[in-house]
């Protein structure tokens, strides 16, 4: 049988193994063609007397990693053709999922027993296929994951996950799976009753073939008339709860904005209480309706699309070796300092932990043994990868220690004089090949440059604390930043395993400027008398991960005062808003620096757990507004944000609207359901937007009034995923 994707091989026993390994690709997907070729094989074997049984493995090192998502978003994308019919174009849809659905469902009834071997990681689609299989064996590994992550990234399983997963562990312990994206390891998978068996790779094979010798008739549970669904269905007394608390538990989580999460949880409760054929289709008809929405499309987009492409490199300029830190510089063994330190080494990078004396450069790479220790006491790590990362980490006091890194990071207290001074000291010992980043989130990299003797070998490497935690960094290039700067900048992202965007220097750059927009918000309600408690629920029911309040804690409530009192002297300013003020009476009167104390706007206990606002907050007025329309303030928190993007598009600090979008959501929470700020923009539509800017510049002030850029393209009806679509092509 001739097929691109697949490998079909007979042995003597009349057992075919079949390989999917698709040519081209790191790992399998579930294309089109890969659907089409499976059906093929199918038909085969069903056709074929002498066929007695199909062991389904992988050619590569993982089974596979879903369905091809890329496929997908163009599929969501031809829900919102108007040449279309509507009602055609979501048929259409759900005659695609229904015949994936028919696909599984002859494999299930093939007469013939078809094992799934999976040695490695297998997801999504690719792993609903091995749930059609009647028996699932998998490599004893403990870095592969099985499982459905689609809810991550804003769709839901549409191969049978949700009516398969329930049928096998129960819709109490399959909620939690599918409802956060969640997988599991061999083992758990195992201990979950959604795989049959580990075995160790090398034997996974010969133990498909010895149980489809010993099972020549299998059949699937959920085939059983008298199957009972495990721990019961909805309306039994013993389970009835796990749809009430649940509900109540998800809408308290998402505020209803995850259309995904919610298609989900109808799928599963309505799809268990009936035969599988019908809940196959009740599912179908949940997944069409979430992919054809805008959050949906924004999510694959942002989430998943865009953020594979930028960590592949898409930002880099063409033409410049590839390169590897072998050795490198941290300036500053603090908490940033110190966390670049331990995820470097983590790469197997060389680390050299420079600070003002050695007491102090010490404290800086014992930050790394705790973290490490943590993770050694919640399974995640080894003692040996505890040795390994701390001997790759050298604290000192020396410069001359720095002799030899391929690039060196500054991350020392953000002032311009201070990081002059350890720039020239470094400057001195390193040869003309290294490249100097500082980690500055505010200040401009041309002007830290003049204390450099290569300005073209300067760039900024923004992380983002805590480092070992945040997938994302922000390159910033200034004028006269080279182009190997910027790629050697972006490969050591790349090396390290995080996500890099590319932005262009100007005080806040991107990130840091359009985060301060949301706690100002925040700060400015506050001055309006909102209720902090209202400020805080506001930000979170519209998506942001904590309110405007809780961030600023987080932060460290010292750290935007500094950033305000800047703002204000470089812009001459005489008199500090209201909002400053009430953080300077927070940090300076009460000595309340936010988490980091456990104490500002919120109290927290010895671990860092927020317990309550703080009282004397709440009591320091007592003429609350009480007339507030929450649905305003959820717009203004997200608008603002929004608009600070478009300027800085227009402003030339952000070019890529890729860039815009992950920053927006790695960077500083922006509402993920979103897809970031400028799909929010796009999904609302240009001159909606704008009008709805010119009305909050009336209610609330200037700085909702929109920009030039954005007043143009609402004119011509336009989109930034339209309009700067070449300039988003690396």
């Amino acid at each position: 049988m001739k097929m691109e994707n697949f490998k079909w091989e007979k042995d003597a026993d009349g057992i075919v193994t079949i390989s999917w390994d698709m040519p081209g690709r790191s790992m399998n997907v579930l294309s089109v063609s890969a659907i089409r070729e499976i059906g093929q094989w199918v038909e085969g074997i069903t056709k074929d007397a002498s066929v007695k049984g199909v062991v389904l493995t992988s050619g590569k090192a993982a089974f596979g990693a879903g369905a091809d998502l890329s496929e997908m978003e163009g599929n969501a994308a031809a829900t919102s053709d108007a040449n279309v019919d509507p009602s055609q174009r979501l048929k259409r849809m759900y005659d695609g999922v229904m015949q994936l659905h028919g696909l599984v469902r002859t494999i299930e009834k093939a007469g013939k027993p078809i094992v799934a071997a999976i040695n490695g990681t297998v997801l999504g689609g690719c792993f609903e296929i091995t749930l059609g299989c009647h028996y699932r064996i998998a490599a004893d590994n403990p870095k592969t994951q099985i499982g459905c992550p689609e809810a991550k990234v804003g769709v839901m399983p549409g191969g049978g996950g949700t009516q398969r997963m329930p049928r096998l562990m129960g819709a109490q312990n399959a909620l939690p799976l599918l409802l956060e994206g969640k997988t599991l390891d061999p083992q758990g998978a195992l201990k979950a009753n959604l795989i049959h068996k580990v075995v160790p790779e090398a034997s996974l094979i010969s133990e498909a073939k010895r149980w489809i010798k010993d099972n020549p008739k299998p059949a699937q549970p959920w085939d059983d008339k008298a199957l009972r669904m495990p721990g019961g269905g909805p309306y039994d007394k013993a389970s009835s709860f796990v749809f009430t608390m649940g509900n109540a538990m998800l809408r308290k989580q998402s505020y209803g904005n995850y259309p995904a999460q919610l298609g989900i949880m109808k799928a599963v409760y309505e799809g268990i209480q009936v035969p599988i054929d019908a809940a196959l289709r009740i599912e179908a008809r949940y997944f069409v309706d979430v992919l054809s929405r805008p959050e949906s499309k924004a999510m694959v987009r942002s989430l998943f699309l865009s953020m594979q492409e930028l960590a592949k490199g898409a930002r880099r300029p063409k033409g410049v070796a590839e390169s590897k830190v072998k050795k490198l510089g941290v300036l500053g063994a603090g908490v940033m300092g110190a966390g670049i330190a331990y995820v470097s080494a983590l790469a197997g990078i060389e680390v050299v932990l420079l600070d003002r004396d050695q007491p102090t450069a010490d404290k800086g790479k014992d930050y790394s043994l705790k973290v490490l220790d943590k993770d050694i006491s919640r399974g995640r790590a080894t003692e040996q990868k505890k040795t390994d990362v701390l001997y790759r980490i050298h604290p000192t006091a020396d410069y001359a220690q720095l002799a030899g890194c391929d690039l060196v990071v500054e991350a020392v207290y953000e002032d311009k004089g201070i990081k002059a001074e350890v720039t020239k000291k470094v400057d001195a010992v390193i040869p003309k090949s290294t490249v100097f980043a500082s980690n500055t989130s505010t200040l401009p990299i041309l002007g830290l440059s003049e204390a450099f003797s290569r300005p073209e070998s300067f760039i900024g490497i923004h992380f983002f604390s805590p480092v070992e935690r945040m997938g994302l960094v922000e390159i910033i290039v200034s004028k006269k930043t080279n182009d190997e700067a910027l790629a050697r900048a972006i490969d050591f992202v790349g090396q390290i395993k995080k996500t890099p965007i590319v932005v262009n220097d100007k005080r806040g750059f991107y990130t840091s400027r359009c985060f301060g927009t949301y706690t100002g918000e925040g700060l400015r309600m506050w001055g309006e008398g909102i209720h902090p408690a209202l400020i805080e629920n506001a930000g979170r029911m519209a998506g942001m991960p904590m309110g405007p309040l809780e961030v600023l804690d987080s932060v460290g409530n010292d750290t935007p005062i500094k950033i305000m009192r800047a703002y204000r002297k470089d812009h001459d300013i005489a008199e500090p808003d209201e909002g400053e003020t009430l953080m300077a009476w927070l940090v300076e009167q009460n000595g309340r620096l936010g988490r980091k104390s456990s104490k500002g706007f919120y109290d927290y206990d010895e671990r860092g757990k927020r317990l309550r606002l703080w009282p004397e907050l709440v009591a320091k007025r007592n003429d609350w507004n009480t007339e507030v329309d929450v649905e305003e303030l959820k717009k203004r928190i997200l608008y603002i944000q929004a608009l600070e993007t478009a300027r800085c598009f227009e402003e030339d600090v952000v070019t890529d609207p890729r860039d815009a979008d992950v920053g927006s959501i790695l960077g500083w929470g922006f509402a993920p359901y979103s897809g970031g700020t400028l799909s929010f923009i796009d999904s609302i539509g240009t001159a909606k937007f704008v009008k709805e800017c010119e009305k909050l510049a009336k209610a609330h002030g200037d700085r909702f009034k929109p920009n030039k850029l954005l007043k143009e393209m609402a004119k011509n009806n336009e989109t930034f995923y339209g309009r700067f679509k070449a300039a988003s092509a690396a």
